[in-house]
């Protein structure tokens, strides 16, 4: 650790050992990249702003005592202003910043440090806002170099705005472990805003890769959640009829399975075919618990894509219930299908889980995961198999670890859309990404309640469990999200505060309704099975008191919402490869703790998923000044024709413009490029309405669109192919458009 505080005549000894000392006991501050800090000179430095002690905990760490940079409107306060006097800061104004500008440039050009937070004011959203341009000018008329630094850790602590609030929280009782990394100076032409950005979501990702948390083993995490809440009540089950089960309940149950599963399935990986539900958790944390790895399967997808996925995962096992066999009667079911409620019977019932439930009631929750015999490292091992959905090809075995379901659960918890105390609606599948970490793994974590219903498609029941159960979020599709319009009175959800959106792009006729029959503003996000899968989200605006001051923007309308913390991302050209600024259209690149390391056994398409280290999404956008991604189309949702890349979503939506078609029953129409011999590709408009060529192409070349961009040819089919996840399976749709060119 470089050597903190240097003692000057304006800093009295006694004070900075305070100082110090306090910083010391409250926070655990590691350090990487401070050698790269020049020795000597001035050196302008920039930092993320998250909290009040930022400053306090980068001087820990720097091996030079510095000048903040601060608003001069603090010092109006007594105390704020004697700490500005001994600290030697600098304070500037944004109305007449010229002095402060001058006070920072005769600084640095004795050689001092200036710190200055380039955002401009503390987040109060937990992510990096807009960068703005002071130090550009401050860095060029001192010709001082700049270097960056993010600090990790401290959202969260008393000191920051997380859960909404300044100071109002319950304190840690152990040291807040944080870590600050520091980049590679760089001359004072090159440091500009874009330069800024990317470079503290860089070394955020870095820092943020050295959360401890990220080491530990997910089912030990959850256990010794479980087990410090015992009485709490965790889980409203309303499969069939309604029941509660409290984290005491759920541990026991899930304790003495997973001793069942340890000593009678051998194999790696266990499948589980079971919608969201008590049997769901109970299934999955057993398996954890036992060592093995749960694989919950897609029992919508087509016989032939789970006979692929039980293969590609070495599948001989699954749990699942009688009821669900039933159900899904062509779903290859191995000669090894175990019935959950038979296999609790099998293991003594109740006079099996009464042991374990004792040890919960009684036992330190530190105790439980020792029992359990539970590693304390899980790291980057495998802790679940998702498979890909296949809308554009065969399912790929998509390996989560520790590390990544632990990361992004951390990620979610630190905004402001799933607090501790809300009540979730779990309505998607589990073998859905989303359904898996948020509605799975995260109440589990993080001890927030949710309300369980079978299916994402049974809409009067969700109404009817939101209503029943005061539920405060509702995540799911559009597809799935927009038949509540017709289904729910104003009344029935008025317990909702943020409804959350994602697999597909949020419609604005949706969102414009929603707000208008319920005053609820859906937030869209995005995300991927790759990314575990949350990487972007909008949330609700921070709330505005007089103590925090000016707005922030949580949110924008046609935005998927700021990167999560501790995520990165490149633009690049579609064809080239050639890294672009952040705000113009290309194809996006992410890294992040929650970003997946390769496709079960095989390396080909693992290669082919990474450019240098990077995931790329197949997906086009860009990002905004404020840090806003919008998504602009799959690149498989692209033609090349005739040399000029034609979006299939514009397409489908000047259509629905054009033709006046509601989609409020679910999707009736898809725009699908398929092989032409003359131009390279064809559009082809599958459609379960009757229309025209000839009609379709008057009223699209009405509207201004080019010729180039209307469908060629009109294939009639029964239905759009939908997947279970709630997206439109390309697969089958391009199969569909292929009969037409026939």
């Amino acid at each position: 650790m470089p050597t903190p505080f240097r003692r000057r005549s304006y800093f009295p000894y006694l004070i900075e050992l305070i100082v110090v000392t306090i910083l010391r006991l409250l926070y655990r501050v590691r350090v990487r990249g401070v050698e790269n800090f020049p020795a000597t000179g001035g050196v302008l430095l920039l930092a993320n702003h998250i909290s009040y002690v930022d400053t306090c905990v980068l001087q820990l760490a720097c091996p030079r005592p510095m000048h903040f940079v601060g608003h001069r409107g603090l010092r109006a306060n007594w105390f704020f202003d004697w700490c500005f006097r001994l600290s030697g800061a600098i304070s500037i104004s944004a109305q007449h910043p010229t002095e402060g500008i001058r006070e920072a440039v005769r600084v640095l050009k004795r050689g001092g440090v200036v710190c200055i937070c380039p955002e401009g004011h503390i987040s109060r959203t937990g992510q990096l806002m807009e960068i703005k341009k002071g130090f550009e000018v401050i860095a060029r008329l001192a010709g001082a170099p700049v270097i960056a630094a993010a600090l990790d850790g401290l959202w969260g602590s008393v000191f920051s705005f997380a859960d909404n609030k300044y100071l109002w929280k319950s304190p840690r009782l152990m040291p807040t472990p944080v870590f600050i990394q520091f980049g590679q100076p760089v001359p004072p032409e090159q440091a500009t805003a874009a330069w800024a950005r990317r470079e503290l979501l860089d070394l955020g990702c870095l820092a943020f890769h050295e959360r401890p948390v990220l080491r530990r083993h997910l089912g030990r995490e959850c256990v010794r959640t479980l087990a410090k809440q015992p009485r709490h009540m965790l889980i409203v089950d309303r499969t069939a009829e309604r029941r509660t089960v409290n984290c005491g309940q759920l541990l026991a149950v899930a304790s003495a399975l997973s001793r069942r599963i340890r000593a009678t399935i051998h194999e790696k990986r266990v499948g589980i075919v079971l919608p969201p539900g008590a049997g769901a958790f109970i299934a999955n944390l057993a398996v954890i618990c036992a060592g093995k790895v749960p694989v919950n399967l897609n029992f919508t997808a087509g016989r032939s894509t789970v006979e692929k996925s039980l293969a590609i995962g070495e599948i001989r096992t699954v749990i699942s219930a009688d009821a669900m066999r039933a159900k899904v009667p062509n779903f290859p079911w191995p000669a090894r299908t175990l019935d959950l409620r038979a296999e609790i019977a099998a293991m003594g019932g109740k006079r099996s889980i009464l042991p374990w439930l004792v040890a919960v009631w009684l036992l330190p929750n530190q105790w439980m995961p020792t029992l359990l015999g539970l590693p304390k490292v899980g790291d980057n091992a495998e802790a679940g198999l998702l498979f890909t959905s296949g809308s554009s090809g065969e399912p790929k075995g998509v390996v989560l670890t520790h590390r990544n379901i632990l990361a992004n659960c951390d990620q979610i918890s630190s905004l402001s859309i799933l607090p501790k105390t809300c009540m979730l609606v779990g309505c998607l599948p589990v073998f859905h990404s989303f359904g898996f970490t948020v509605t799975l793994w995260y109440p589990m974590l993080r001890g927030c309640r949710i309300v369980t219903v079978p299916s994402p498609l049974d809409t009067r029941r969700i109404v009817e469990a939101i209503r029943d159960e005061q539920a405060t979020v509702l995540i799911g599709a559009p597809t799935f999200v927009r038949p509540i319009l017709k289904k729910a009175q104003p009344g029935e959800l008025k317990s909702l505060d943020l409804v959350v959106t994602g697999a597909e792009k949020l419609p604005e006729d949706l969102h414009r309704r929603f707000l208008e029959v319920y005053h609820i503003e859906i937030l869209q996000g995005y995300g991927l099975t790759e990314t575990t899968p949350a990487t972007n989200i909008n949330q609700p605006h921070p709330p505005v008191t007089t103590f925090t001051g000016e707005p922030q923007i949580g949110h924008k309308l046609g935005s998927v919402g700021r990167l999560m913390p501790g995520m990165t991302a490149r633009i690049v050209h579609p064809e080239t490869g050639a890294e672009l600024p952040f705000t113009e259209v290309g194809i996006i690149l992410f890294k992040g703790a929650n970003v997946f390391n390769y496709y079960l056994d095989d390396p080909e398409k693992t290669r082919a998923a990474f450019r240098d280290g990077w995931f790329d999404t197949g997906d086009l956008g860009r990002f905004d000044n404020d840090g806003f991604l919008y998504i602009e189309g799959r690149l498989s949702r692209f033609s090349k024709i005739g040399g000029e890349m034609v979006p299939h979503g514009t397409i489908e939506q000047k259509i629905e413009e054009v033709m006046g078609w509601d989609q409020g029953d679910g999707l009736t129409f898809a725009v699908m490029g398929v092989p032409d011999p003359t131009k390279g590709e064809a559009l082809v408009l599958l459609s379960t309405r009757e229309v025209s060529s000839d009609e379709l192409r008057t009223r699209l070349l009405g509207a201004g669109l080019p010729s180039l961009w209307v469908p060629k040819l009109i294939q009639r089919v029964d239905k759009i192919p939908i997947l279970g996840t709630g997206k439109t399976d390309l697969k089958a749709c391009r199969d569909l458009a292929l009969l037409a060119m026939k």
